[in-house]
Protein backbone atom coordinates (compact mmCIF):
# COMPACT_ATOMS: atom_id res chain seq x y z
CA UNK A 1 0.00 0.00 0.00
CA UNK A 2 1.45 3.42 -0.93
CA UNK A 3 2.12 6.30 1.45
CA UNK A 4 -0.79 8.72 1.83
CA UNK A 5 1.50 11.61 0.87
CA UNK A 6 2.46 12.68 -2.67
CA UNK A 7 6.10 13.24 -1.69
CA UNK A 8 8.14 12.66 1.43
CA UNK A 9 6.16 11.12 4.28
CA UNK A 10 7.07 13.36 7.27
CA UNK A 11 6.35 10.53 9.70
CA UNK A 12 9.28 8.55 8.31
CA UNK A 13 11.69 11.17 9.67
CA UNK A 14 11.10 10.26 13.31
CA UNK A 15 14.00 8.53 15.11
CA UNK A 16 12.23 5.17 15.41
CA UNK A 17 12.01 4.83 11.63
CA UNK A 18 14.79 6.87 10.04
CA UNK A 19 17.77 4.45 10.41
CA UNK A 20 15.73 1.72 8.71
CA UNK A 21 14.47 4.14 6.02
CA UNK A 22 18.07 5.26 5.39
CA UNK A 23 19.30 1.70 4.85
CA UNK A 24 16.35 0.72 2.67
CA UNK A 25 16.87 3.79 0.49
CA UNK A 26 20.56 2.97 0.07
CA UNK A 27 19.79 -0.61 -0.95
CA UNK A 28 17.04 0.29 -3.42
CA UNK A 29 19.08 3.09 -5.00
CA UNK A 30 21.90 0.60 -5.53
CA UNK A 31 19.47 -1.96 -6.99
CA UNK A 32 18.10 0.70 -9.36
CA UNK A 33 21.52 1.86 -10.56
CA UNK A 34 23.27 -1.48 -11.07
CA UNK A 35 21.39 -2.51 -14.26
CA UNK A 36 21.95 0.97 -15.70
CA UNK A 37 25.72 1.20 -15.16
CA UNK A 38 26.97 -2.36 -15.67
CA UNK A 39 29.32 -3.71 -16.88
CA UNK A 40 31.69 -0.74 -16.74
CA UNK A 41 30.77 0.43 -13.22
CA UNK A 42 30.15 -1.20 -9.88
CA UNK A 43 27.76 0.22 -7.25
CA UNK A 44 29.24 -0.48 -3.82
CA UNK A 45 27.52 -0.04 -0.45
CA UNK A 46 30.06 1.37 1.97
CA UNK A 47 29.86 1.95 5.74
CA UNK A 48 31.09 4.83 7.86
CA UNK A 49 31.30 4.54 11.66
CA UNK A 50 31.10 7.61 13.88
CA UNK A 51 32.45 7.53 17.43
CA UNK A 52 30.63 10.37 19.15
CA UNK A 53 31.56 11.47 22.64
CA UNK A 54 28.73 12.53 24.89
CA UNK A 55 28.60 16.30 25.48
CA UNK A 56 29.53 17.76 28.83
CA UNK A 57 26.72 20.34 28.94
CA UNK A 58 24.08 18.14 30.53
CA UNK A 59 22.58 16.93 27.25
CA UNK A 60 22.03 13.18 27.63
CA UNK A 61 20.84 12.59 24.06
CA UNK A 62 24.06 10.80 23.11
CA UNK A 63 24.33 8.60 26.19
CA UNK A 64 23.16 5.05 25.67
CA UNK A 65 22.52 2.24 28.11
CA UNK A 66 23.42 4.25 31.19
CA UNK A 67 21.22 4.25 34.28
CA UNK A 68 20.13 7.43 35.99
CA UNK A 69 22.53 9.04 38.44
CA UNK A 70 21.73 8.12 42.01
CA UNK A 71 23.28 9.19 45.29
CA UNK A 72 23.13 6.85 48.26
CA UNK A 73 22.78 8.67 51.54
CA UNK A 74 23.22 7.11 54.96
CA UNK A 75 21.96 8.61 58.18
CA UNK A 76 23.26 7.75 61.59
CA UNK A 77 21.41 8.36 64.86
CA UNK A 78 23.23 8.39 68.19
CA UNK A 79 22.55 9.52 71.73
CA UNK A 80 23.26 13.15 72.53
CA UNK A 81 26.70 14.08 73.85
CA UNK A 82 28.15 10.72 72.84
CA UNK A 83 31.17 10.78 70.57
CA UNK A 84 30.65 8.51 67.57
CA UNK A 85 33.26 7.62 64.97
CA UNK A 86 32.52 9.01 61.51
CA UNK A 87 31.18 6.33 59.17
CA UNK A 88 33.49 5.20 56.39
CA UNK A 89 33.18 7.03 53.09
CA UNK A 90 30.66 5.37 50.82
CA UNK A 91 30.94 5.45 47.02
CA UNK A 92 28.54 7.45 44.92
CA UNK A 93 27.08 6.29 41.63
CA UNK A 94 28.14 8.66 38.85
CA UNK A 95 27.57 8.85 35.12
CA UNK A 96 30.37 8.59 32.55
CA UNK A 97 30.32 10.10 29.03
CA UNK A 98 30.59 6.90 27.01
CA UNK A 99 30.97 7.24 23.23
CA UNK A 100 28.13 6.34 20.91
CA UNK A 101 28.85 4.29 17.80
CA UNK A 102 26.75 5.28 14.81
CA UNK A 103 26.94 3.27 11.59
CA UNK A 104 25.99 5.05 8.38
CA UNK A 105 25.89 3.56 4.88
CA UNK A 106 26.53 5.38 1.61
CA UNK A 107 27.11 4.46 -2.04
CA UNK A 108 30.10 4.65 -4.33
CA UNK A 109 29.97 4.11 -8.08
CA UNK A 110 33.37 2.80 -9.09
CA UNK A 111 35.04 2.08 -12.39
CA UNK A 112 35.23 -1.71 -12.29
CA UNK A 113 38.64 -1.96 -13.97
CA UNK A 114 40.45 0.85 -12.10
CA UNK A 115 38.39 0.93 -8.83
CA UNK A 116 38.29 4.73 -9.19
CA UNK A 117 35.37 6.29 -7.29
CA UNK A 118 33.47 8.16 -9.97
CA UNK A 119 30.37 9.19 -7.99
CA UNK A 120 29.54 9.27 -4.28
CA UNK A 121 25.91 9.14 -3.14
CA UNK A 122 25.13 10.27 0.40
CA UNK A 123 21.83 10.22 2.29
CA UNK A 124 22.08 12.57 5.24
CA UNK A 125 21.28 11.41 8.78
CA UNK A 126 20.64 13.46 11.93
CA UNK A 127 24.29 13.04 12.96
CA UNK A 128 25.30 14.96 9.82
CA UNK A 129 22.93 17.84 10.51
CA UNK A 130 23.53 18.57 14.18
CA UNK A 131 26.55 20.44 15.48
CA UNK A 132 29.31 18.15 16.67
CA UNK A 133 31.82 15.52 15.66
CA UNK A 134 29.54 13.70 13.25
CA UNK A 135 28.83 16.83 11.21
CA UNK A 136 32.49 17.86 11.27
CA UNK A 137 33.57 14.43 10.02
CA UNK A 138 31.06 14.49 7.20
CA UNK A 139 31.90 18.05 6.15
CA UNK A 140 35.59 17.11 5.97
CA UNK A 141 34.78 14.24 3.63
CA UNK A 142 32.41 16.46 1.62
CA UNK A 143 35.12 19.05 1.06
CA UNK A 144 37.54 16.37 -0.11
CA UNK A 145 35.01 15.14 -2.65
CA UNK A 146 34.25 18.66 -3.87
CA UNK A 147 37.96 19.23 -4.38
CA UNK A 148 38.36 16.05 -6.40
CA UNK A 149 37.15 14.57 -9.70
CA UNK A 150 34.44 12.57 -7.92
CA UNK A 151 30.82 13.52 -8.58
CA UNK A 152 28.57 13.98 -5.54
CA UNK A 153 24.89 13.36 -4.93
CA UNK A 154 23.64 14.47 -1.51
CA UNK A 155 20.09 13.58 -0.49
CA UNK A 156 18.59 15.42 2.49
CA UNK A 157 15.13 14.16 3.48
CA UNK A 158 15.24 15.50 7.04
CA UNK A 159 13.59 18.78 8.02
CA UNK A 160 15.37 19.02 11.35
CA UNK A 161 18.96 20.21 11.67
CA UNK A 162 21.27 22.52 9.78
CA UNK A 163 21.44 22.14 5.99
CA UNK A 164 24.78 21.58 4.28
CA UNK A 165 26.69 24.77 3.45
CA UNK A 166 26.29 26.46 0.07
CA UNK A 167 27.24 29.84 -1.33
CA UNK A 168 24.18 32.05 -1.80
CA UNK A 169 21.70 29.25 -1.04
CA UNK A 170 18.07 29.67 -2.18
CA UNK A 171 15.19 30.06 0.24
CA UNK A 172 15.14 27.29 2.82
CA UNK A 173 12.90 24.35 1.95
CA UNK A 174 12.02 21.19 3.85
CA UNK A 175 14.13 18.86 1.69
CA UNK A 176 17.02 19.06 -0.78
CA UNK A 177 18.85 16.93 -3.33
CA UNK A 178 22.23 18.20 -4.52
CA UNK A 179 23.73 16.86 -7.76
CA UNK A 180 27.33 17.98 -8.30
CA UNK A 181 28.98 17.08 -11.59
CA UNK A 182 32.67 17.70 -10.94
CA UNK A 183 33.16 19.22 -14.41
CA UNK A 184 30.68 22.00 -13.55
CA UNK A 185 32.03 23.01 -10.14
CA UNK A 186 31.61 25.28 -8.28
CA UNK A 187 28.12 25.17 -9.83
CA UNK A 188 25.76 22.32 -8.97
CA UNK A 189 22.10 21.40 -9.44
CA UNK A 190 19.93 21.75 -6.35
CA UNK A 191 16.46 20.23 -6.19
CA UNK A 192 14.74 22.06 -3.33
CA UNK A 193 11.21 20.97 -2.40
CA UNK A 194 8.69 20.92 0.43
CA UNK A 195 6.49 18.30 2.04
CA UNK A 196 3.59 19.00 -0.33
CA UNK A 197 5.74 18.30 -3.42
CA UNK A 198 6.92 15.04 -4.92
CA UNK A 199 10.57 13.97 -4.80
CA UNK A 200 12.62 14.72 -7.92
CA UNK A 201 13.84 12.57 -10.78
CA UNK A 202 17.40 13.30 -11.93
CA UNK A 203 20.37 11.85 -13.79
CA UNK A 204 23.40 10.53 -11.93
CA UNK A 205 26.66 11.97 -13.30
CA UNK A 206 29.37 9.56 -14.36
CA UNK A 207 32.16 10.28 -16.85
CA UNK A 208 31.21 12.43 -19.83
CA UNK A 209 31.78 9.64 -22.38
CA UNK A 210 29.26 7.30 -20.70
CA UNK A 211 25.44 7.37 -20.59
CA UNK A 212 24.16 8.62 -17.26
CA UNK A 213 21.58 6.59 -15.32
CA UNK A 214 18.34 8.05 -14.02
CA UNK A 215 17.04 7.98 -10.47
CA UNK A 216 13.35 8.50 -9.74
CA UNK A 217 13.59 9.23 -6.04
CA UNK A 218 9.83 9.29 -5.53
CA UNK A 219 9.40 5.85 -7.06
CA UNK A 220 12.21 4.53 -4.85
CA UNK A 221 10.67 6.02 -1.69
CA UNK A 222 7.31 4.48 -2.63
CA UNK A 223 8.98 1.07 -2.86
CA UNK A 224 10.64 1.59 0.52
CA UNK A 225 7.27 2.44 2.08
CA UNK A 226 5.54 -0.55 0.51
CA UNK A 227 8.25 -3.13 1.23
CA UNK A 228 8.63 -1.95 4.81
CA UNK A 229 4.88 -2.22 5.47
CA UNK A 230 4.79 1.28 6.94
CA UNK A 231 1.09 1.66 6.14
CA UNK A 232 0.30 -0.50 9.18
CA UNK A 233 3.36 0.47 11.25
CA UNK A 234 3.10 4.26 11.26
CA UNK A 235 0.66 5.92 13.67
CA UNK A 236 -0.73 8.96 11.84
CA UNK A 237 -2.77 10.24 14.79
CA UNK A 238 -0.12 12.34 16.61
CA UNK A 239 1.89 15.04 14.86
CA UNK A 240 5.08 13.96 13.11
CA UNK A 241 8.52 14.48 14.65
CA UNK A 242 9.59 17.21 14.09
CA UNK A 243 6.19 18.93 13.79
CA UNK A 244 5.09 20.81 10.68
CA UNK A 245 3.97 24.42 10.46
CA UNK A 246 0.30 25.24 11.03
CA UNK A 247 -0.32 25.54 7.28
CA UNK A 248 1.41 22.27 6.45
CA UNK A 249 -0.31 20.54 9.37
CA UNK A 250 -3.72 21.58 8.05
CA UNK A 251 -2.78 20.26 4.60
CA UNK A 252 -1.46 17.03 6.14
CA UNK A 253 -4.70 16.42 8.03
CA UNK A 254 -6.71 16.98 4.86
CA UNK A 255 -4.59 14.41 3.05
CA UNK A 256 -4.93 11.85 5.83
CA UNK A 257 -8.70 12.45 6.17
CA UNK A 258 -9.18 12.00 2.42
CA UNK A 259 -7.36 8.66 2.59
CA UNK A 260 -9.68 7.46 5.35
CA UNK A 261 -12.75 8.60 3.43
Amino acid sequence: MPSPFPGMDPYLEQPDFWPEIHNRLITLIADTLIPQVRPKYRVAIEKRIYELNAPQNGDNSLLVGIPDVSVNRQTTSSPLNVAVAAPPTQPLTVQLPLPERIKQTYLEIRNLSTQEVVTAIEILSPVNKRTGEGRDTYLTKRQKILGSSTNLIEIDLLRQGEPMPMINPPSLTHYRVLVSDFTQRPKADLYAFNVQQSLPQFTVPLRSEDPWPTLDLQAILNQVYDRGGYDYVVDYQPDPIPPLSATDTAWMREVLDSQQG
